[in-house]
């Protein structure tokens, strides 16, 4: 365990993780949908505003670009809860390095199970784990390892500059 930690340095390096490391989720998504076109007409980041009594004019907001329609609503959940976790997992590291193990695979494993096979399908969110498609849960573990490797590998490095080693 770390004695010294620059709280500073740990949460800049893990907002700068999450940015990055939501872009790469969103284009490994881009590889391997998680949700079929028909599912995703409502994903899950607007369900849950809509669970929270936020209307759909809301939750379905967009903003064009290059010709298509993106849900800008979605990108600021998605991107709130990719820098939110990769701050926590920046810091933390320091006290409790047992959840680096893996450079961070394993932390993303265990985000994506206790989200997408507990906590959203608890709440309806999402379908209960057994009517997801196995499709769904090859994307969204695999993407949630390589966005929490993202995560280590970057909050890492800009943590070790800013702390000048």
């Amino acid at each position: 365990m770390s004695r010294s930690v620059n709280w500073k340095a740990a949460l800049i390096a893990g907002g700068v993780a999450g940015v990055i490391s939501g872009l790469v989720k969103l284009g490994w998504e881009n590889v391997l949908p998680p949700r079929t076109p028909e599912r995703n007409k409502t994903n899950p980041p607007q369900r849950l505003l809509e669970q929270a009594g936020i209307p759909e004019k809301v939750t379905h907001a967009t903003y064009t670009y290059s010709g298509e329609q993106l849900p800008w609503v979605s990108y600021v959940i998605h991107f709130g809860f990719s820098t939110s976790f990769a701050m926590f997992y920046s810091l933390a590291g320091h006290y409790v390095p047992m959840i680096k193990m893996g450079d961070g695979t394993l932390f993303g494993l265990g985000v994506w199970g206790a989200f997408h096979l507990g906590i959203m399908p608890a709440m309806g969110t999402v379908p209960s784990a057994k009517d997801q498609p196995a499709e769904e849960h090859v994307s969204e573990a695999l993407g949630h390892v390589v966005w929490m490797w993202t995560n280590d590998l970057i909050a890492d490095e800009v943590y070790n500059k800013l702390n000048k080693k």
